[in-house]
């Protein structure tokens, strides 16, 4: 096949761990064509990326991005890091909503103007993506609460035999569909009501499709151990795929298990059990405010949120709950260090907070001497508000990352800096989670080489979720290529500054064609609706 566009003078890094090489890569349409010395081609477009590494596009394990795409298919923030593959559907999805399941029981909050938030099947939302133009390949997990709901609402109870029944069923159709798998969400309701026997159950119909389970763990502090054990255990006794989502410890007193947590992935990984991770390199995750509250306060609905809080007995229990960890669920606010350790990402107006401005600053103008009274009204008044969370360490991320079966999510929606977002809760992650990985684990102590840094992010996902000829470069692969240089690239969002863009990529090519051309955007949306390649049985159709 005549090449159509060459790239020249650049290291690459072909995504599978192998050492750079000073070669060319050489494009057919979508396809890689050559990996070498490649010659003069009359005709074809000639990319020049000298002092640059070469690589496979980036793919976002755990990206929220199902809304900022609809509104801004390009979606700059991981645009500008290299990023061409997303990936969505921690706990929910935005298809299947069917059976006994509303759209508001996703769940999401306010949907932007002339946004859809829901379909009857998974792959309808990735194909109307597709069709109307995104920047990136997009694929997704069917969410474990979509399962749950369709066939229970929200009701908090163990599922009967025939509603189990009829969500397997549901979830065997959207895996003959194409989705990449389950993805539970264990500590938010109403995914937090599903026993083991219902996630086995799941992976069950997950291990005849070489399928994967990947969940946010049901305790990320006080029983983190038990939560590793817990999906180790429905991988081991199912044959199903596993994986952690933003693999991490919350809280202080918990911070010494990541050690264990991670040799209880290597003695299974050892036994034979397919079971990885992913990280985010932040301190803070990102959740609702509402998170923080006791699980049986916590809700969807504003009008029953709003109501627990006008309650005098509701509020001073949930007053007394959330400053103390010393029970038996997950508590983000104690686990943060209480008020100095939780800053509020979304603007309150009617309360004068602005985006970045911590709970213990909130309380102390508000002249609140319980700071929980501060998160109480900051709930009252947006009930969807958004908070990062200083739950983890530096050094916990790092220790995780050394191990070869993790991968990089950054948690996050990609946005853009302009108008159409001002107003919107952000995290930094969303503007830095794959610079800051190329930046701070591949360059001075981060203890990773270039190479390898890349393959976590690109061949190591594909082949855990299916993707089939993405995540390399080698010829017959899908031509998704990020051309940055080392040397410069780097995160540059703060918490107090976070929607800025990351610096140092020069080039980004999806399917063969430049989204990002010297580091401008060129408006081509040439992504597409991606499907699990492993069919019944494990094998590769």
């Amino acid at each position: 096949m005549t090449p159509s566009i060459i790239v020249r003078n650049g290291t690459v890094l072909d995504g599978l761990g192998s050492p750079p090489r000073q070669v060319d890569v050489a494009i057919s349409g979508d396809t890689i064509v050559e990996v070498g010395v490649v010659g003069e081609v009359p005709g074809a477009i000639e990319i020049d990326a000298r002092g640059c590494m070469v690589a496979p596009g980036f793919v976002n394990v755990l990206s929220h991005s199902y809304f900022t795409l609809q509104q801004d298919p390009r979606g700059l923030s991981d645009l500008y890091q290299g990023v061409t593959t997303q990936i969505f559907g921690e706990g929910v999805s935005l298809g299947p909503v069917t059976g006994v399941m509303t759209p508001a029981m996703l769940g999401l909050g306010a949907i932007p103007s002339g946004v859809q938030s829901h379909w009857t099947r998974l792959h309808h939302f990735l194909d109307a993506l597709a069709m109307k133009g995104v920047g990136f390949n997009v694929g997704s997990f069917v969410g474990a609460a979509n399962l749950r709901m369709a066939v229970a609402g929200n009701d908090e109870r163990p599922l009967t035999d025939a509603e189990l029944a009829a969500a397997c069923a549901l979830l065997d159709e959207e895996l003959e569909s194409g989705a990449l798998g389950v993805g539970s969400a264990l500590i938010y309701p109403p995914g937090s009501y599903a026993d083991t026997e219902e996630l086995r159950a799941f992976s069950r119909v997950l291990a005849k499709y070489d399928a994967v389970h990947i969940s946010h763990l049901r305790s990320e502090g006080l029983r983190f151990l038990e939560s590793v054990e817990e999906l180790i255990d429905i991988a081991r006794t199912t044959g199903a795929r596993a994986e952690i989502y933003h693999l991490k410890v919350a809280g202080r007193a918990h911070w010494y298990k990541m050690s264990r947590a991670l040799e209880l992935v290597d003695s299974a990984r050892a036994d034979g059990v397919r079971i990885t991770a992913d990280i985010y390199p932040y301190e803070a995750g990102n959740t609702l405010l509402s998170a923080s509250l006791p699980p049986e306060y916590r809700s969807n609905d504003s009008g029953k949120l709003r109501a627990h809080l006008a309650s005098t007995g509701d509020r001073a229990e949930i007053r007394y709950r959330m400053s103390h960890e010393d029970e038996d669920w997950e508590n983000l606010f104690a686990a943060s260090g209480g008020a100095e350790g939780v800053t509020i990402l979304s603007p309150v107006p009617s309360l004068g907070i602005h985006a970045g401005e911590t709970v213990a600053s909130i309380a102390r103008r508000l002249e609140h001497s319980d700071p929980v009274e501060s998160v109480l009204a900051v709930l009252d008044a947006l009930p969807a508000a958004e908070a990062a969370y200083f739950i983890a360490t530096e050094e916990n991320t790092r220790a995780a990352f050394e191990r070869p079966w993790v991968s990089v999510g950054s948690d996050a929606d990609a946005q853009s800096t302009g108008e159409l977002f001002s107003g919107q809760a952000v995290h930094p992650r969303s503007f830095g989670t794959f610079a800051r990985i190329l930046s701070r684990y591949s360059r001075g102590d981060g203890g990773q080489t270039i190479e390898e840094c890349v393959r976590r992010m690109t061949s190591l996902p594909a082949e855990n979720f299916g993707l089939a000829n993405r995540g390399y470069l080698a010829p017959g692969a899908f031509a998704d290529l990020a051309i940055f240089d080392s040397d410069r690239v780097e995160d540059r969002a703060t918490y107090d500054n976070p929607a800025v863009y990351a610096a140092g990529m020069r080039h980004v090519l999806v399917n063969g064609k430049p989204v990002l051309s010297e580091g401008i955007p060129t408006g081509e949306l040439t992504g597409r609706a991606l499907r699990r390649s492993r069919t019944s049985g494990g094998a590769r159709c």
